[in-house]
């Protein structure tokens, strides 16, 4: 006999974002490259945010065959307004461009701080600014901020990265309570280290900042909270922001999906 109100079955529904818009920064490499095509191969039209010219292209080469489309769009996120208007009309937004620095507070450049808090905390917050109408007029909308275990947990060194993160943890929680009415949702997902370029340019910084070779700094500084000792790929990243994209997730929102291998788990 079913029991009163029981729900139906479980079942599992591939990612369909076709007729949708997608917009992704830091799309030329590393976990934006891996959201782009992972959101082009569920056929949504992806606009892939950059800097790096000759990335994107390389990039859109790769994407060609895929369900969607992969649009480059060569952008500095430094300028702010513009950040703004290529976000127009877009149905699902990946705020994931970022960058390090390895210092000291002490002798941290206060205008790299400037930068980093520009391009990770600030430009998000004008892309999702210029997402927002459209995703509101038509009652749907997936924001995903590629965030880091740094937006729960600090490590030294890394004063701007951190700040950075902690401030784009705050701003996903406060868009997703605006955005709850308009069927718009906003997540983190936070990975630990991932093996992207920006993790292999920290190794000499690292090494100089801890005092001890290069070759030491992966097992005894990166790795060493995790209980996973490896770095998580790209793709096992880009497969997280597809689900905050699909329909499994629409009760989702306000939340930080964590892919740390056990490092919060301290």
């Amino acid at each position: 006999m079913t029991a009163p109100h029981a729900l139906p079955a479980p079942h599992a529904s591939p990612l369909d974002l076709g007729g949708r818009t997608a917009l992704v920064t830091g799309a030329a490499g590393g976990i934006g490259r891996a959201c782009v095509l992972r959101l082009a191969a569920a056929g949504a039209k992806v606009r892939a945010v950059d800097r790096d010219a000759a990335g994107l292209e390389a990039l859109a080469g790769h994407g060609r065959g895929l369900a969607g489309t992969v649009e480059p769009h060569v952008l500095d996120l430094t300028d702010l307004d513009a950040a703004e208007v290529a976000a127009a009309g877009t149905d699902v937004l990946v705020n994931n461009a970022g960058l390090q620095l390895v210092r000291p507070i002490e002798e941290f450049p206060p205008e790299v701080f400037h930068t980093v808090l520009t391009v990770m905390l600030e430009a998000p917050f004008r892309l999702i600014r210029g997402a927002l109408p459209h995703m509101y007029g038509q009652g749907w909308g997936r924001i995903v901020n590629v965030s880091s275990v740094h937006g729960l947990r600090a490590s030294a060194y890394k004063s701007a990265y951190v700040a950075a993160k902690h401030g784009l943890e705050g701003l996903s929680k406060t868009t997703a309570l605006e955005g709850a009415p308009h069927g718009v949702t906003s997540n983190c997902v936070n990975p630990a280290y991932v093996r992207t370029p920006l993790v292999e340019k920290q190794l000499a910084d690292q090494a100089q900042a801890h005092g001890i070779p290069a070759e030491r700094v992966l097992s005894e500084v990166l790795l060493q909270d995790s209980a996973v000792k490896r770095l998580i790929e790209p793709e096992e990243v880009a497969e997280a922001v597809a689900y905050l994209c699909g329909p499994q997730a629409s009760f989702v929102t306000g939340a930080s999906l964590v892919l740390d291998g056990g490092w919060t788990a301290h």
